[in-house]
């Protein structure tokens, strides 16, 4: 029988335990030590006395893992009973650390209870020295993988990139994410002016990032003259060589820089490939470039410099066709307006920024002539006038020229043999060219200059039509009577030649009686505004105090059996009785009247509605409406063009009318036509548009009498608004003085009728030219004006919103107020 083989510590376990390959550790619940090998001792550094019974497990640990130890390593071990391979840095009686690999297993007593900790401590330096050589050796394969796939991308943006633009913003994307750069700046070679052109950079602070001769001596130019890459160590190394970048690069804390050329040509003879540009990039800190790396950096100077060519191919084929598109689309832009302002505008703002940085049109036309620009800053003035007279003088263009101090060309606009303007550009140097460019311009000049006359020529049509337009409607609408106010508004298609047939009209037909018509005869030109004219003169004959609007609409009919051009025109006539604020209205196919009454929406008349005049269908009875109006009330004509668009609804119109009508309520009578029509439809539209608005009842005195219930406050404060603003009161002193009266009223129905909900409140109003006075009485029982009357800051208010306030409290309570008016 085989009998087992003794092993040596078989004769002394104490041994095996102090001098095992790891550390043992025995600890109480709480961490406390109670036992330690010679193994952890000599690792560590500690003295047995100096952990037992001292020392807890996690106090040996760095202050990170000590949390560690708290959050995750004791919380596992009591809900498990053990935990393995728990990574944690124990620290050494010196201070130093030493890593390891912790395995504890938690004994409990038969009854459950945590009784010792035995831990087992694996030294794990060297495994963490494999760790980060593996780690470190990942990192550089990751690094050059993502260097590698970074630079196909750029090769693929390269291949992709059509224009020269494109193809500089591609290469200046690859230093940073293939290398780690800090920044990369691009310039490329002019070679008509001999130049670097700073094209682009990812940090222009960095340095001198601006144009310079390629005969400069700054680092930049140097490499491009050489067509080699050049890698400027050290700030040491720059100052021997380029001052200028040692100063850039301690300004910037740059430590390490790389210049690389662009070149196209045999990569292999530096001095037979050509160079197009230079990409410059910088390292933050001191940078030592490996050779497959400075292999890459060479490989993408000539990847990106055939790109370069390619794309400088390409951009003088498509500039070409830029400048034909540019032309043809400046026609048909300039086409699309026809005022000579808004050509003249346009052109300057199709220019800038295309093809100038600053533009400038001159027209001989009127006493004053015509000037546009568009752009800046503006150059001098006086070397501009000089350029401007010699261009007009020689009929010839003044090119500009890189040393003249004023860097604009002046072309002459001329028409059939006559300068009648110049148009003056300010290009950048670069854009300036020549030859093919300069021909470009002058075929601008040549189509602007026919825009222009053509704009002129229609405009000077216009102005004709537009003068017998307004000759033919009515310039003697009645004014100057406090009952009533008129505004109107005529506004001719923006792009009309002819004369309309849309007109308003406005008599006194008796000293107490206002009559007040719009209109819209069928058709445009001469015909139609001679049957316009006849129309209003047949109305103010037709008008008369017994006829009445139903009767004046018959008599209509009948001047069309006559006059059969005014067949099918529309009309809508009121007449308005003064005294009692009555109004009497028909409509023959025209739009409903708009009325806004002082309290309430707006609402459109919609009765006493019939068909056109001289109509042979619909409905031809004329009918007429009657209806009472309250003071303050505003009265809206208008004719078609206001509200009607194509790809909108009728129904959608009314609204907007309404909406606009209410909010313009308050505003002062004088242009409100005018905005309404501004907002409506704006000065670009298509059709003429007339209005006519009449405001009512502006007495100068106002007296009204409420129930003592808040809720009647509203309605007071909406009949005073629209009395107000018909007397033209300023929105600051009409707005001061509702806020004090519905303070005052609510004080009269809260202190005054506490006890009694059947308590009226009397309110009186007064507007003279410089003020407003308004009184609030009640016969009820209320607080002195030295006691706390208001409701929170009530009184207050009415002292801040008034000029003079004065209190009665003889029988019941009477407030005075008085509030300046502001001078118009």
């Amino acid at each position: 029988m085989t009998q087992e083989l003794r092993l040596p510590w078989d004769d002394d376990p104490e041994d095996l335990y102090e001098h095992a390959p790891c550390g043992y550790l025995t600890t109480l619940p709480d961490g406390t030590i109670v036992r330690v090998n010679e193994t952890f001792l000599t690792w560590t550094g500690y003295a047995r006395t100096d952990l037992i019974g001292h020392k807890r497990f996690r106090d040996l640990l760095t202050p990170g893992d000590q949390i560690y130890h708290e959050t995750h390593y004791a919380p596992l071990l009591t809900m498990q009973g053990e935990v393995h391979e728990i990574a944690l840095d124990v620290v050494r009686a010196d201070r130093s650390r030493v890593p390891t690999l912790v395995n504890s297993v938690l004994e409990r007593s038969a009854t459950g209870t945590p009784r010792i900790i035995r831990t087992m401590v694996f030294n794990a330096t060297e495994r963490r020295g494999y760790e980060r050589e593996l780690l470190s050796a990942r990192r550089a394969a990751e690094s050059s993988e993502q260097r590698v796939r970074v630079l196909q991308q750029i090769v693929a943006d390269l291949a992709a990139a059509p224009t020269e633009a494109e193809v500089a913003e591609a290469v200046i994307r690859a230093p940073e994410p293939a290398f780690q750069a800090t920044s990369s700046s691009i310039f490329l070679v002019d070679p008509e002016r001999d130049e670097l052109i700073a094209v682009s950079s990812t940090d222009p602070t960095t340095g001198n990032w601006d144009d310079m001769p390629r005969s400069s001596t700054r680092a930049v130019a140097e490499v491009a003259r050489r067509g080699d890459l050049h890698v400027i160590a050290t700030v040491a190394e720059a100052e021997a060589h380029f001052p200028d970048l040692a100063e850039s690069m301690r300004r910037s804390e740059r430590k390490t820089v790389v210049l690389l050329p662009l070149t196209t040509g045999p990569a292999d003879d530096h001095g037979a490939a050509s160079v197009l540009g230079v990409l410059a990039f910088s390292f933050r800190e001191e940078r030592v470039l490996t050779d497959g790396e400075l292999r890459v950096i060479r490989l993408l100077g000539q990847q990106a410099g055939q790109a370069l060519d390619r794309a400088r191919l390409y951009d003088e084929g498509r500039r070409r066709e830029d400048r034909s598109s540019f032309l043809a689309r400046t026609t048909r832009a300039l086409d699309e307006q026809h005022r000579l302002l808004q050509r003249a505008r346009r052109l300057v703002e199709r220019v800038v920024p295309e093809i100038a940085d600053w533009a400038l049109v001159r027209l001989q036309v009127g006493p004053a002539g015509l000037v546009e620009y568009h752009g800046g800053p503006a150059p001098d003035p006086e070397l501009l006038d000089a350029r401007v007279a010699e261009a007009v003088e020689t009929c010839a263009p003044v090119y500009a020229d890189d040393g003249d101090g004023l860097g604009c060309t002046v072309l002459p606009l001329t028409v059939r043999g006559r300068v009648i303007g110049t148009l003056a550009l300010r290009m950048a140097p670069d854009r300036r060219g020549a030859g093919a460019d300069r021909l470009f311009l002058v075929d601008l000049a040549d189509r602007a200059a026919l825009a222009l006359e053509n704009a002129r020529l229609y405009e000077q049509e216009r102005a004709i039509a537009r003068t017998l337009q307004r000759s033919l409607l009515a310039a003697d609408v009645p004014g100057a009577d406090s009952r009533f106010a008129l505004e109107t508004h005529y506004q001719a298609a923006a792009q009309d030649l002819e004369v309309g047939g849309d007109w308003y009209d406005a008599f006194l037909i008796t000293a107490n009686k206002l009559a007040v018509v719009v209109g819209d005869v069928v058709g445009r030109g001469i015909d139609a505004a001679t049957t316009m004219g006849q129309l209003r003169s047949a109305i103010r004959a037709l008008a008369t105090a017994e006829n009445g609007p139903a009767r004046l609409l018959e008599g209509l009919d009948r001047f069309c059996e006559r006059v059969e051009s005014a067949r099918m025109a529309t009309v809508v006539y009121a007449e308005i009785d003064l005294v009692g604020n009555e109004l009497a209205y028909a409509t023959a196919g025209h739009l409903p009247l708009l009325l806004h009454e002082p309290a309430g929406s707006p609402q459109y008349l919609m009765r006493a509605r019939s068909a056109p005049l001289g109509s042979r269908a619909g409905d031809r009875r004329r009918v007429e409406d009657r209806i009472r109006l309250t003071g303050g009330s505003r009265l809206l004509l208008y004719t078609d063009g206001l509200i009607e668009r194509r790809g909108r609804g009728l129904d959608r119109g009314f609204e907007i009318l309404a909406r606009e009508f209410s909010r313009m309520r308050d505003a002062p009578l004088k242009g409100l036509t005018a905005g309404l029509a501004d907002i409506l439809v704006g000065r670009d539209h298509s059709d003429d548009v007339c209005m006519l608005c009449v405001s009512l009842g502006t007495d100068e005195r106002l007296e009204r009498s409420i129930g003592a219930d808040p809720v009647q406050i509203s309605l007071l404060r909406a009949d005073m608004r629209g009395w107000m603003a018909g007397h033209g009161v300023d929105p600051d002193c009409l707005n001061a003085v509702l806020l004090a009266c519905s303070e005052a009223v609510a004080n009269a129905i809260e202190h005054g009728y506490q006890d009694d909900p059947f308590g009226m409140v009397d309110v009186s109003a007064t507007i003279s030219a410089d003020a407003v006075e308004i009184r609030v009485s009640d016969h009820g029982t209320w607080r002195g004006p030295g006691a706390d009357l208001a409701r929170g800051r009530g009184l207050q208010l009415i002292y801040e919103s008034m000029d003079d306030v004065s209190f009665d409290q003889d029988q019941g309570t009477t407030v005075t107020m008085r509030r300046h008016r502001n001078a118009p």
